[in-house]
């Protein structure tokens, strides 16, 4: 089997990569929502892996791996990546699952990840009040990750939150020292969320990034009575091409909250200081940037032989993405807490895919599919309606 052409489109809102071969078999992988600009990105990599035998994945990716960057530029590679196990378990008639060592467990924990509602405002009682709306979601999630900090539009909407001058909203630009009244503004809306919660779901802090170390160290300790399940991306995260794995660690260290980052990093020898370091007790690779899910897997389990544990994120990912982070989770050390839930996005995306279960989550668990793949399959006639009238071969 020979690959014969690699196409990008954006489907929607997400960018959706085609592997082509010569023997009928097509594979995909999708890239998060919020850069639909890769496109040509991807087409990179084209002549790099025409030729190539797409079953022999790790070879084809020693062609590109070593050209992918910190997210957003890692993403086409991982795309390729899940592409090409797309492929390998159709040719061989099994679940992806079973090519990266067979599963470790039946069904696989979720998060809320991309099922959201909308603030009013940014209030102690705003968030009680969405709490209230999360906690009564159908999925039944165990686990609710909010936002809040620079992680929201805590810095330019509430007065007096910080030292710095606030920017504009956009890839979390801002970054500075809190206020004293800021702080207490933060604590005050998490200790509304937990009043909601209580002890019957678990509640995650989406930070920043843009804290800095002692205000990351003064919010840790403040919120140990609390028992969050965890603090992200507090110094570094979305779009910051770097790790700060020495920072972290002086935030680890300094408080028993755990401290959780990773999801704009790419591939896994940057993710070594973090792990050999301890400088965080939870790390958040994303498949869709940090090379994709075999790359995954070698940092989950190198993780868990360190004592640090896994909460993969995946919030932009969609359906496809949603594919891949099921049958990558399937095998996964117990060092695995849940993945972030990706959703299709718009929600027409489910008319044009099939193999996905009804209803997918259900008590906060997924169970895994065993359909060969990915398991994921579009129904070409409807899918081709919603390509760019550029893309009106893609399916071809």
């Amino acid at each position: 089997m020979k690959i014969t052409d690699l196409r990008c489109t954006v489907i929607g809102q997400n960018p959706v990569v085609r592997i082509v071969t010569d023997a009928g078999i097509s594979g995909y992988g999708e890239i998060e929502s919020y850069k639909p600009y890769i496109t040509p990105h991807v087409l990179f990599y084209r002549d790099m892996i025409l030729g190539e035998d797409p079953t022999n994945v790790e070879r084809v990716m020693l062609r590109i791996r070593r050209m992918g960057a910190f997210k957003p530029w890692g993403s086409a590679v991982s795309a390729i990546e899940m592409a090409l196990w797309d492929i390998a378990g159709q040719a061989a008639g099994v679940p992806v699952y079973k090519l990266l060592g067979g599963k470790v467990r039946d069904q696989v924990r979720c998060y809320n990840g991309a099922v959201r509602f909308p603030m009013q405002g940014y209030d102690p009682e705003d968030y009680c009040e969405n709490m209230t709306r999360m906690k009564a979601s159908p999925e039944g999630f165990s686990i609710i990750k909010q936002a809040i900090g620079f992680h929201s539009p805590m810095a330019t909407q509430v007065p007096g939150f910080f030292y710095g001058e606030a920017q504009p909203p956009g890839r979390h630009a801002n970054r500075g020292l809190l206020t004293e009244r800021g702080l207490a503004h933060v604590v005050a809306c998490v200790r509304a969320m937990k009043e909601v919660l209580s002890d019957e779901v678990g509640l995650a802090l989406d930070c920043g990034p843009g804290w800095t170390v002692p205000d990351a160290i003064r919010l840790g300790k403040a919120l140990e009575p609390f028992n969050i399940m965890w603090l992200e991306d507090l110094l570094t995260g979305d779009y910051t091409p770097y790790v700060s794995a020495n920072m972290y660690r002086e935030v680890t260290q300094s408080t028993s909250t755990p401290i959780h980052t990773g999801e704009q990093i790419y591939l896994r020898q940057n993710f070594c200081d973090l792990i050999e370091g301890h400088a965080v007790r939870i790390i958040g690779p994303d498949p869709c940037d940090v090379g994709g899910i075999a790359e995954l897997k070698w940092i989950a389990e190198y993780a868990d032989l360190h004592g640090i544990l896994m909460a993969p994120h995946g919030t932009g990912d969609g359906v496809l993405g949603l594919a891949a982070l099921v049958q990558v989770c399937a095998t996964l050390p117990q060092n695995l807490i849940a993945f972030e839930y990706p959703v299709g996005n718009p929600s027409w995306w489910y008319d044009i895919v099939e193999g996905l279960p009804d209803p997918i989550v259900k008590d906060s668990l997924i169970d895994v599919w065993d359909r060969p793949g990915m398991g994921v399959e579009f129904k070409l006639p409807d899918a081709s309606r919603y390509l760019p009238p550029e893309d009106a071969g893609f399916f071809d």
